[in-house]
């Protein structure tokens, strides 16, 4: 009886693994960044996703204050590196933005200004799977990273030199 039920499982798993990697090789599950995804393929990005921040990023504050020098300087990383796929103030997608999948949140319109400090600057940081969100940890140092994080923490409520510049980023 025992015996049955496990051979039973074994069967099930090598069947399951089977279809998935037929359904891979074949083309089935599609490659192309135009069409919307199956949900399972959004579950398991959204479930790993959540499940990763809640267990890597880090639990801390930013450790540079939001003045106009450090503010200022997270605009002109955001300009640098993100307005392409984020965009500026004005919140409309740009061409790049549009043709990415999965589509990147308009920072302007979806901020993550509630979003913890540690959970911002491991998104930065570390990136994205299965988006177009690339890893800056390598590419930016320490202080620019957390400059770029207190940007995104404060971008709706910006002091006036810092809002004058955000109003000036074109992406």
């Amino acid at each position: 009886m025992l015996r049955g039920f496990v051979a039973g499982i074994l069967f099930t798993l090598v069947a399951a693994s089977a279809a998935g990697y037929g359904m891979i090789r074949t083309g089935v599950l599609p490659a192309n960044a135009d069409e919307r995804p199956p949900h399972f393929e959004e579950w398991a990005a959204k479930t790993s996703l959540h499940a990763t921040l809640r267990k890597s990023a880090p639990k801390v504050t930013n450790p540079l204050s939001a003045s106009d020098d450090n503010l200022l300087s997270g605009i002109k990383l955001y300009s640098q590196n993100c307005a392409v796929c984020h965009g500026d103030s004005s919140a409309h997608p740009t061409n790049v933005a549009k043709g990415l999948y999965q589509e990147p949140p308009q920072l302007a319109k979806d901020g993550v200004e509630d979003d913890p400090d540690g959970v911002i600057l491991w998104k930065i940081s570390h990136g994205i799977r299965w988006t177009g969100m690339p890893a800056y940890g390598k590419s930016l140092n320490e202080t620019q990273l957390w400059q770029l994080t207190l940007f995104l923490k404060y971008m709706d409520h910006l002091p006036p030199a810092a809002q004058r510049a955000w109003r000036q980023v074109k992406a």
